[in-house]
């Protein structure tokens, strides 16, 4: 998740001590046991991710790609994401908070899992990245712009973007880690729905 190094240097620049604290917690074994009993930590983290990649990728993606291909599911499969986050979007709304970034970065995340389950057919990965990032939740790039340390959270940001971009590729490569593509295992790519 190195689209996330912007918040994590924000955050580490902000509350070094803070960081470290969630680092360490995260290891300790009693930590996990408090989380485990919080039903909004659980679903945020666990049942969510679980389910909708699961629903997202592993159910939709297969019947997805034979009828449209992969290029096109990976652009068609973050719509039925995005409006079954809408909810979300509409209670924002109600409070007067903006929602295009929200919907921009749902949208792209679901773009990026799908794009990476196309090459690497594992859930596993799907639902921890996708926990992380509900764990992370969105980047808040206004009060970036607002710090003192702004270059330095600014270029971290856009470090962040020119490493995934550089990284993409080359990690979600199925050759990387010995695995064949869901793709490739299509007979004709629209047998199915010709």
């Amino acid at each position: 998740q190195v689209l996330f190094l912007g918040p994590l240097t924000q955050l580490a620049i902000e509350s070094p001590r803070g960081l470290f604290h969630d680092v360490k917690a995260g290891l300790n074994s009693r930590s996990w046991s408090k989380c485990v009993k919080d039903l909004r930590w659980l679903r945020n983290q666990v049942v969510a991710p679980l389910t909708e990649e699961f629903v997202f990728r592993a159910c939709m993606i297969p019947m997805l790609v034979p009828c449209t291909g992969p290029t096109a599911a990976i652009f068609i499969s973050p719509l039925f994401f995005g409006v079954a986050h809408f909810h979300h979007n509409i209670e924002q709304l109600r409070f007067g908070q903006d929602t295009v970034f929200e919907i921009l970065i749902c949208l792209s995340s679901s773009l990026i899992l799908t794009f990476q389950y196309l090459n690497d057919p594992g859930l596993v990965g799907l639902v921890l990245c996708h926990s992380f990032c509900n764990q992370m939740g969105f980047p808040a790039i206004g009060s970036v712009l607002q710090h003192p340390q702004r270059p330095v959270i600014l270029l971290s940001y856009q470090l962040g973007v020119l490493l995934f971009l550089i990284l993409l590729f080359p990690f979600t490569d199925p050759a990387f880690y010995g695995m064949t593509p869901i793709c490739s295992l299509l007979l004709t790519p629209r047998s199915a729905c010709a």
